[in-house]
């Protein structure tokens, strides 16, 4: 399966209030495209994967940059604001937003899963000359439309990202202090967490708090917020937001959004509250996002290949 060659090559601007992985903090995302240039950084709820069929891609991460070339798998975590600040003009890449609860089906070491929680973004280095093919066809399930081409897609990406643990790979860590040296988590500490993101992914609108949480794995609320937190760095309560602040981000975007409905809307109880929540992923105010996303100007773009073109 050979990449066509773009007759006139030319990078891509991609404005972030554009997109739509917001929108579905807890489903599987696919995108499948020249990258494009960010205007700002953003983030969702889910762990992304990126794939590199073709050229190069450079990241300003939260406290770290990554450059990615062709033949590149890199994994990190979505939560923390991250954006696409350069490319080679002929870049081509796929990138697979996987629910978190995905991300608790790795069998990774508890020591990596903590720094990918944190931050980390984890790459090869040593290509795998069957990914091309591979990542093509599972692109394809994932976009079928059909569950079982889905589910078997992200079964197999899922075994294909464990094995990066038994080849070279790198770890880019954010600049900042070590994080705590912690016990490693068993199997079904890691199987408890999952049963805990599928929860909160399904109902995170809603109003739920530890106890409706940890009754979903049938464990104890505190041992529940122990193993969470052991694990992602996060709270229970702060993936919750995560998921509501990532829907409510989308919500901001459309016009004529209002920002006390969209608060409701996105499960948080009060405006206060989602002031709050807001400010400290965001850095500002909900009504001063909605107001920079309405300001910011509209990108230059370049006409994208149809699907069909992309691939001999």
């Amino acid at each position: 399966m050979k990449l066509l060659e773009s007759k006139k090559p030319s990078k891509r601007f991609w404005n972030p209030d554009k997109s739509g992985v917001e929108r579905i903090p807890n489903a599987l995302f696919v995108a499948y495209e020249q990258p494009g240039i960010m205007q700002h950084g953003h983030w969702h709820a889910q762990v992304e994967v990126n794939f590199v069929f073709r050229g190069t891609i450079e990241y300003q991460m939260s406290g770290h940059r990554v450059f990615l070339r062709e033949g590149d798998v890199a994994m990190f975590w979505g939560g923390l604001p991250h954006q696409v600040i350069d490319t080679s003009e002929d870049a081509f890449f796929t990138a697979i937003h996987l629910p978190l609860v995905n991300f608790f089906r790795l069998r990774l070491s508890s020591e990596l899963t903590g720094k990918l929680t944190h931050g980390a973004t984890l790459v090869t280095s040593a290509p795998d000359g069957t990914d091309h093919e591979t990542f093509h066809r599972w692109v394809s399930y994932m976009r079928s439309g059909e569950q079982a081409k889905v589910d078997h897609a992200i079964d197999e990406l899922i075994l294909r990202l464990e094995r990066i643990r038994f080849e070279p790979f790198f770890l880019i860590e954010p600049h900042g202090p070590e994080l705590p040296k912690t016990e490693p988590l068993d199997a079904h500490s890691f199987s408890n967490i999952a049963s805990i993101c599928e929860f909160i992914s399904t109902n995170f609108r809603e109003d739920i708090d530890s106890v409706d949480i940890a009754g979903s794995a049938d464990i104890h609320p505190k041992y529940a917020m122990s193993v969470f937190k052991k694990s992602t760095g996060m709270t229970l309560n702060e993936y919750v937001n995560l998921l509501r602040l990532s829907y409510a981000q989308a919500l901001l975007m459309q016009e004529n959004a209002n920002v006390l409905q969209v608060a409701m809307d996105s499960g948080f109880g009060s405006l206060s509250a989602f002031n709050k929540s807001f400010r400290k992923i965001a850095g500002m105010s909900p009504t001063d996002f909605r107001r920079d996303v309405r300001a910011r100007p509209v990108l230059a773009s370049v006409k994208r290949p149809a699907p069909e073109e992309r691939y001999n």
